[in-house]
């Protein structure tokens, strides 16, 4: 380290795909598309739940926390990624790659407790579905929303201040957006702390809340299996199925970005998956919902028979 060319950057160039100049209009469109769709998505499902007193249970809580989680993620790099995907100076500024990253993390991070309190839900509604009403109060479904924030929030903190304490010997990040792994490729050196806290993070945030997925799941399909009537099975499975699609999907893709040999992809391929990662999964979620819930489907179908009324009453 010593005789670097240690720099306290006040901006960064997120290369992104400048290097495939003719993707960037397509996957700007494509880009476009997902980031607003996302939006009307996930802003459809946290009306309908909020407006829907049917609605008012523990799973479309947690649902709705889902929701403006994906909301934020989204938020928080693809308009910048809209924007240097047009422009010849792909820059950000040093405090908006800080929120960026915090953000990304952050909201990442929660979502990963979020899944697996919501597979414990579903193992109680289930396993226990005399005794659900008692267990899954709204105070436990709060405190174990809260937590999932909280945990989320915490550890995006202790990342993202290690990471931009590190000395940088550069300010070109080979990214489309502030990802902590591709800033920290940046580091003049290797630092223990940060890589330990690092590996330390991503265990409790990967595997372990996967592993109390599992164990739900577990408990779930024994359940289900021991249903008599076809359509009692059929039922329950429904209930699952949207959330246990939801999981592989989205710790599919973490858990290839985070927990893997930092020379089994090219940095190339990182990209690609965090755009799947970032964009492709949170515009998914409400689809997967509304398509595998008959309850959500009821609830849009009655907000947009609304819709109507209101105009009709409003002309008069």
């Amino acid at each position: 380290m010593h005789g670097a060319n240690v720099t306290t950057w006040s901006f960064f160039f997120l290369e992104g795909f400048s290097k495939y100049p003719r993707l960037e209009t397509v996957l700007f469109v494509s880009s476009l598309v997902m980031y607003l769709a996302t939006l009307l998505g996930n802003s459809m499902l946290i009306l309908i739940t909020a407006l829907d007193t049917r609605l008012h249970s523990p799973m479309y809580l947690f649902l709705g926390n889902l929701s403006f989680m994906d909301i934020c993620y989204t938020s928080a790099s693809i308009p910048t990624l809209l924007v240097n995907l047009l422009s010849a100076q792909k820059t950000i500024v040093f405090s908006g790659c800080a929120v960026q990253m915090y953000l990304s993390l952050a909201m990442g991070s929660t979502e990963c407790v979020l899944l697996a309190a919501m597979a414990y839900d579903r193992s109680l509604a289930i396993c226990c579905p005399l005794r659900y009403p008692a267990l899954m109060t709204r105070r436990l479904c709060v405190r174990l929303a809260s937590v999932s924030w909280a945990t989320g929030c915490l550890t995006a903190l202790l990342e993202t201040s290690f990471a931009l304490q590190m000395p940088l010997c550069g300010n070109r990040i080979d990214h489309f957006t502030c990802e902590i792994l591709a800033v920290l490729k940046l580091a003049c050196a290797r630092s223990l702390l940060m890589d330990l806290t690092m590996l330390v993070v991503s265990v409790l945030l990967l595997p372990v809340p996967m592993l109390l997925v599992c164990i739900s799941y577990v408990f779930i399909l024994s359940t289900i299996l021991r249903i008599r009537s076809s359509e009692g099975r059929h039922k329950a499975f429904s209930t699952c199925g949207a959330h246990l699609t939801v999981v592989v999907l989205y710790y599919g893709a973490a858990l290839s970005m985070y927990l893997k040999p930092s020379s089994s992809s090219s940095q190339q391929v990182d990209k690609i998956v965090s755009l799947l990662y970032g964009v492709l999964t949170p515009m998914l979620n409400p689809i997967i919902y509304s398509l595998r819930n008959k309850e959500v489907k009821d609830a849009v179908k009655k907000l947009l028979g609304r819709l109507p009324q209101c105009q009709a009453r409003g002309d008069f």
